[in-house]
């Protein structure tokens, strides 16, 4: 394969792009100056470099929210204690976590799955973070669950996946699970919802 189809073919990996789409950010790419794209893979490499990833969340996080990454193994959320410890909110992707807490609509903790399962999937294991949701999950302070993921085909495959997983490993006569959904149209996107409708699915849980 040539250089130019690999490239297509490695931006048609990214989240949400399709091969038209790929093909513009390559050739996008291609048509920059050097200076350009010597910035460009500065940036990556040393994002890269000081990126962590939270030991009880799994979220990715950097010494820019605060702390030196090689000094901190939970990111500045799991860590501040002011937060609402009994409560664990479950996304999939680092995406979904900030556009809640951009949100202001919810004050607890996170798990990121890392993820959805595909309705087809034979081992969910493969695609999400189950064994270290198990761990998470295996402390007396946590109350109540929440499945904060996408209404689409597979965003809900996903929250029926890790309720099932859960109701083998907590004690739900202690631990609520909920799911968040109502207020969120069929179809949406968690990262793409506003707040008003963020806040009527949490308020609105089951």
């Amino acid at each position: 394969m040539d250089p130019v189809n690999k490239l297509i073919e490695l931006f048609s990996e990214f989240p949400g792009i399709g091969p038209r789409q790929a093909r513009r950010f390559a050739y996008f790419i291609l048509t920059r100056n050097n200076g350009f794209l010597d910035e460009f893979t500065k940036n990556i490499s040393a994002a890269k470099k000081s990126l962590r990833v939270c030991s009880m969340c799994q979220r990715f996080f950097t010494s820019a929210e605060g702390r030196p990454p090689q000094a901190a193994k939970t990111c500045p959320t799991c860590s501040d204690l002011t937060r609402d410890q009994s409560s664990l909110m479950i996304v999939a992707r680092d995406s979904d976590f900030e556009a809640i807490e951009k949100s202001g609509v919810y004050h607890g903790l996170y798990f990121i799955l890392g993820g959805n399962v595909p309705i087809l999937e034979k081992e969910p294991e493969r695609r999400v973070r189950l064994a270290e949701l198990k761990k998470r999950v295996s402390g007396d302070r946590i109350s109540e669950i929440i499945l904060s993921m996408s209404v689409t085909p597979d965003g809900e495959h996903t929250a029926e996946v890790v309720k099932a997983f859960l109701e083998k490993n907590v004690d739900t006569a202690k631990v609520k699970i909920t799911i968040l959904g109502k207020g969120l149209s069929t179809g949406t996107e968690l990262e793409y919802s506003d707040t008003e409708t963020l806040k009527n699915a949490l308020k609105n849980r089951a």
